[in-house]
């Protein structure tokens, strides 16, 4: 396993950092991955058909459905078929898994892909199968966040990603040494606008849950919650409901901006709407009126800054 410096942990497969692990003793290797990401997250790589055993170069493997059932086998060899292998392997890393805040798997992969692989019946595939190893990774840590290389290159798919990592490392740095409910209460303040701009149904319903279930025991309200953000944090953000976000956030600052630069803020927002600006334009122009007219409650929240600005995630939203 490989460690880059960084402060969050993210599993990765080994052949997207360039690694020669791949059947035909290549790599895949991911620039933005490598290049970019790097510099935040500290990446654990594994390779889980080497784990096994599967030697370099190697066989290729495949899924294919047996009676209702999924296999993983050799392509050529059917009866080299290593789906119990490659589940052990995933159950023997749960001790280093449980330390991530996410991980990027590679994508298509019979081992290591999240969605869409080909699993064969007959000749002919069908996109629907897990990797092996990916289905018992997700089965163990539901609420991780996982993603593949490839929809990486989405903005808003890369954005979300990113952001849950983000959100993940900060929760497990809260329970890691939680001692009431106020230090949920004060998390679920900090990120109420974000879980906002993915679902403001939701988010509602969850602050009222949270008020309603203080008196729960904690280790059980921490689960319930846990699992309760993840659901809207999956959904992925519109530019709708960032309006609506925006707008509640720009009314914080109605009794200190003069209508000159209310006008802007709105006019700026609306732009945004219309698809003119991208989201990083009115979240500047916030983060500066707030600069001038400091608020504490907007202060401690990470919807101004859900990420390292320098990855400039908000700038193709």
């Amino acid at each position: 396993m490989l460690n880059i410096n960084g402060q969050i942990k993210v599993g990765v497969s080994s052949c997207l950092l360039g690694e020669n692990v791949r059947f035909d003793s290549g790599h895949k290797k991911n620039q933005y991955i490598v290049n970019v990401l790097a510099q935040y997250f500290n990446f654990v790589s594994f390779c889980p058909e080497i784990d096994i055993g599967l030697g370099i170069p190697r066989e290729t493997i495949r899924l294919i459905e047996v009676d209702d059932a999924v296999k993983c086998v050799g392509s050529k060899t059917i009866d080299l078929d290593v789906t119990e292998k490659l589940t052990d392997s995933a159950q023997r890393q749960k001790l280093w898994h449980s330390q991530l805040s996410g991980y990027i798997l590679k994508k298509d992969s019979p081992s290591c892909g999240m969605e869409r692989v080909r699993v064969y019946k007959g000749s002919m595939p069908e996109r629907k199968g897990t990797g092996i190893y990916a289905k018992q990774l997700i089965k163990n840590f539901p609420h991780l966040p996982i993603e593949e290389e490839g929809r990486l290159a989405d903005p808003i798919i890369r954005e979300n990603f990113i952001q849950r990592v983000f959100i993940y490392q900060r929760w497990k740095e809260l329970t890691d040494d939680m001692t009431s409910w106020n230090s949920v209460y004060e998390f679920h303040a900090q990120h109420k606008y974000i879980f906002m701009s993915h679902c403001p149904e939701k988010a509602k319903s969850l602050g009222r849950w949270l008020a309603d279930t203080h008196s729960h025991d904690l280790l059980e309200l921490s689960a319930q919650y846990l699992e309760k953000m993840m659901e809207i944090l999956c959904i992925k953000a519109t530019k709708k409901n960032h309006v609506n976000t925006l707008q509640h956030i720009q009314g914080y600052l109605k009794k200190h901006i003069s209508a000159k630069h209310k006008q802007e803020m709105v006019e700026v927002i609306e732009q945004y709407r219309l698809g003119f600006l991208p989201l990083i334009v009115p979240i500047t122009l916030l983060k500066h009126h707030f600069n001038d007219h400091p608020n504490d409650y907007i202060n401690e929240s990470f919807y101004l800054k859900p990420h390292p600005s320098e990855l400039m995630l908000l700038n193709s939203l």
